[in-house]
């Protein structure tokens, strides 16, 4: 193996959009350690965006489209399901082809999963680490290394499985994320300020009802805040739904963005208002207050972390990651007042702040 200021080390971590903005605090304190380090990722297709804001023709080398890693591995494993024959003819063989030549030294897999554990092996490097109590235990035996992780929240149990890479104690830092310019261009026009609220999640267990987000929505509009509302892919009719609700309201609009643009406007809202998805954890990652209503899932270890925040949920919520259609009953005792409170200690706090940054630089 080369010294460790020439190693090459490869991130695996698949999933959903919040599963990789729970894996940038720890690839960005590996990063900010070790910066002559060579890191790849290997990434669904649809998210490639949070690692770079300019996918079809990603820079060399670092720079802030592209700040965090030096190459994307592009793996299309969802597709895989739906069309196997095709995945082992084709696509395959030609990313164990792309991970073996890379020639990594080291593989960390942060998602846990069988699926996740063999692509990582694709790689053919020495060392290949990953939890001790991964999140499906059959992945364990794939690793050449097993990390036992003492944190509660998955981001802390990151950082805990990157530190093994040499025995070090990094920080929780904020993470990394592209900028593209025209999109902060764009997204600067937006009326300021304005509340983002993202309606959507990965399954109907998580979805808040549309006519509750609606009734916050008209608050907003009175109190003056502009309501910007993220139309993710696949929830274009939700969406839809609570904009037919909103007809007449003064001040909102809907936005169908890809990543790169969410990024850009995330980072100019005042508050985001969401349940247990992406955008929640996006906001949170670029330091933005959240309201975060939660149902079926355990905040304490995938809510919100490292920004200010509430988080609103029934005591009797069991965790349950069943793919119920229908939003779960204590979800359902969440109500737009109580949203609404804390979305204003949100803001009014953020005021405070602001104001007294402002008063320190110009002493």
């Amino acid at each position: 193996m080369p010294q460790n200021e020439q190693l090459r080390v490869l991130i695996v971590r698949l999933g959903a959009m919040g599963d990789i903005l729970h894996a940038l605090p720890a690839i960005t304190a590996l990063r900010s350690a070790h910066p002559e380090w060579y890191i790849g990722w290997a990434v669904e297709p649809q998210w490639r965006g949070l690692l770079c804001s300019e996918c079809s023709r990603p820079p060399s080398g670092r720079s802030p489209q592209m700040p965090l890693v030096d190459t994307i591995h592009i793996v299309p494993a969802k597709q895989w399901a739906r069309y196997p024959l095709s995945a082992a003819l084709h696509e395959i063989p030609r990313i164990r082809r792309e991970l073996r030549e890379a020639r990594y030294d080291i593989v960390i897999d942060l998602q846990g999963a069988v699926r996740s554990a063999v692509i990582a092996r694709w790689a053919r490097a020495a060392r290949l680490i990953g939890e001790d109590k991964p999140r499906e235990r059959a992945a364990r035996w794939l690793f050449t290394e097993r990390i036992p992780t003492r944190g509660v929240h998955v981001i802390e149990q990151g950082i805990e499985v990157a530190n093994a890479v040499l025995g070090e104690s990094l920080p929780v830092m904020p993470a990394l994320l592209p900028t593209d310019a025209s999109a902060e261009k764009e997204a600067s026009a937006i009326t300021q300020p304005f509340v983002l609220l993202s309606p959507g999640a990965g399954w109907g267990a998580k979805r808040w009802p549309v006519d509750r987000y609606a009734a916050v929505a008209r608050q907003l509009s009175r109190d003056g805040y502009a309501v910007v509302i993220n139309a993710g892919p696949g929830e274009e009719s939700i969406a839809i739904d609570l904009m037919y609700q909103l007809a007449g309201v003064a001040g909102v609009t809907m936005l169908q963005p890809t990543v790169t643009e969410l990024i850009a406007i995330t980072r100019r809202a005042s508050l985001l208002i969401a349940g247990d998805t992406g955008p929640l954890h996006l906001a949170c990652a670029l330091g933005k207050p959240v309201v975060g209503i939660f149902g079926p899932t355990d905040p304490a270890r995938n809510g919100p972390f490292g920004c200010a925040f509430r988080v609103l949920r029934h005591p009797e919520s069991r965790r349950d990651h069943t793919r119920h259609s229908e939003p779960e009953a204590g979800l359902l005792t969440i109500t737009p007042e109580a949203v609404l409170e804390a979305a204003m200690d949100l803001l009014l706090e953020t005021r405070k702040e602001t104001r007294k940054a402002s008063l320190k630089e110009s002493r």
